[in-house]
């Protein structure tokens, strides 16, 4: 499934996520992170951010498409992700 990926955290954990989900994402910008899991690496995500918030002051959301295919990206401006550089 293809995943996308938004949080607001304390900016004393901003890099820990950021740290963490690059290990399965791709870093499209500040907070926000797509690319492809299954459905056990999405379990780990979602264990593995559990463990760095405080889940009563930070979010994260999890949109979950049943593929890129059914995903329309289109961006303004400079596409500082690079995922096109990616072989």
């Amino acid at each position: 499934m293809y995943v996308i990926v938004a949080y607001d955290v304390n900016v004393e954990r901003v890099n820990k996520v950021k740290k963490f989900l690059r290990k399965y994402l791709n870093w499209i910008q500040n907070s926000l992170f797509e690319g492809e899991l299954s459905e056990s690496d999405l379990e780990e995500v979602r264990m593995g951010l559990n463990e760095i918030i405080d889940d009563g002051e930070d979010m994260i959301v999890i949109y979950r498409l049943s593929s890129e295919k059914s995903m329309r990206r289109e961006v303004i401006g400079t596409d500082k992700s690079r995922m096109g550089e990616i072989i």
